[in-house]
């Protein structure tokens, strides 16, 4: 079944305030640069029951984010601005008819919490308590699964795959070996995914252009076994040449250098 969604420049711009719906659905969520929350001040819903996400996206960050809970969002945030460095944007749910309750966002904030390390793909060491499932009717449990659904939703149509669990069962897979990696993934709408369990080259060549990120990328995602960089997790690239470049240590045509059991690469599977 299809989805239609609203989304609303505030500003008149993409890069500011957005607001977004989904049509047949109470649910309201907010995108919110960090450098425009002196503009939020007029929107009355974001001093309502919410359950906030904050994203970090950058280099120094390396995918990071905090979920958090709060009757006033604008309110809470005061405070997020002034002690949390690491991110740039805020993600806020809540609802266009009031109808959440301080029980219900706590049950969101613990399906949030608990799917979001489940998955690992952000850094969530912000979030320092782990939240108990608070106890719902049989009803609000209901109600609130199915707006945790919407959630996940928009999350990921707005770009963060902090909710994304990797489906690879219908994906062809694609493996490369070169300077002494192993990796292994698969090619779809989201980018490049390398599997949990691939090996990646231990260095990089003279030429490669964003080691310092590389290396970040390795003592985050990778461990060392056997002398082997282990990636720990599933992790998904934007393109498949960043992602062989990530794993082989060097500039690669990443079309080229996937190839399935066969020895097809990705460009003659999917391009030609």
């Amino acid at each position: 079944m299809g989805k239609t969604i609203t989304t609303h420049f505030l500003e008149g711009t993409p890069k500011g305030i957005q607001s977004i719906q989904v049509s047949n659905k109470t649910i309201m969520a907010y995108i919110i640069p960090r450098a425009e929350l002196k503009k939020c001040n007029d929107l009355s819903e974001l001093k309502s029951p919410s359950l906030y996400i904050l994203f970090g996206e950058n280099i120094e960050s390396n995918n990071k984010a905090y979920i958090g809970e709060t009757d006033n969002f604008l309110d809470r945030v005061i405070d997020h601005n002034r002690k949390k460095d690491f991110w740039d944007k805020a993600l806020v749910f809540t609802s266009m008819a009031s109808t959440l309750n301080k029980a219900d966002i706590m049950y969101l904030e613990y399906l949030s919490l608990t799917l979001a390390k489940e998955i690992d793909n952000y850094n969530l060491s912000e979030n320092v308590q782990r939240p108990k499932k608070p106890t719902l009717l049989r009803h609000a449990i209901d109600t609130m699964d199915d707006f945790f659904e919407d959630i996940k939703f928009i999350t990921e149509f707005v770009g963060y795959s902090i909710f994304r669990t990797v489906q690879q069962e219908s994906n062809e897979l694609f493996f490369t070996k070169s300077r002494k990696s192993n990796a292994k993934g698969f090619y779809d709408e989201n980018g490049f995914t390398v599997l949990k369990g691939s090996s990646v080259a231990l260095g990089v060549v003279k030429s490669f252009g964003w080691k310092e990120k590389r290396e970040r990328f390795i003592k985050e995602f990778t461990e060392l076994i056997d002398n082997k960089l282990i990636l720990k997790v599933d992790y998904t690239f934007k393109s498949p040449s960043t992602a062989a470049d990530f794993c082989i240590g060097s500039s690669n045509n990443g079309w080229i250098v996937w190839k399935n059991y066969e020895g097809k690469t990705l460009d003659e599977i999917y391009r030609n």
